[in-house]
């Protein structure tokens, strides 16, 4: 077992110095190995998934009471830049009201990242109109949400 550790611990420095390399910050990066806000939500307010031009999905589940969204997930099936996106979109997101949430924008998402490649760009717009697309969905559901 300690030998698969420590295997384990290499590939993730590999990983880290090849993600590193590419022009990911160390922040950016964490999200993408750690993957804290990953995951479904079982019997979720709001569950809204959406592809992206280059393939990857995300798929966002929410909790949210009273207007503020409690709890938040996602899933993603596309590269490091998506994973980490969607994962830092998750933390600023949760604890927010719906319309504050819904005003996440690219700026912000990216100052939350602190640095990616110039070409996954596309990765946190993805993260960005999956939120908005869910939150959408939930106020057409829930008129009197907001």
């Amino acid at each position: 077992m300690a030998q698969e550790q420590m295997d384990n611990r290499q590939s993730k420095g590999d990983e880290y110095c090849m993600l590193s390399q590419s022009g990911y910050s160390d922040k950016a990066i964490k999200y993408f190995q750690d993957r804290e806000n990953m995951g479904v939500i079982e019997n979720a307010d709001q569950v809204t998934d959406l592809t992206g031009p280059c393939g990857d999905t995300m798929k966002i589940s929410l909790n949210i009471d009273e207007g503020t969204i409690k709890d938040a997930r996602i899933q993603v099936f596309g590269c490091p830049g998506a994973v980490a996106s969607g994962c830092a979109l998750v933390s600023l997101a949760k604890g927010k009201g719906l319309e504050d949430a819904g005003n996440i924008d690219l700026d912000a998402l990216y100052k939350e990242l602190e640095k990616m490649p110039d070409q996954k760009v596309h990765c946190a717009r993805l993260a960005i109109k999956t939120l908005q697309k869910a939150l959408k969905e939930y106020s057409r559901k829930n008129i009197n949400s907001w």
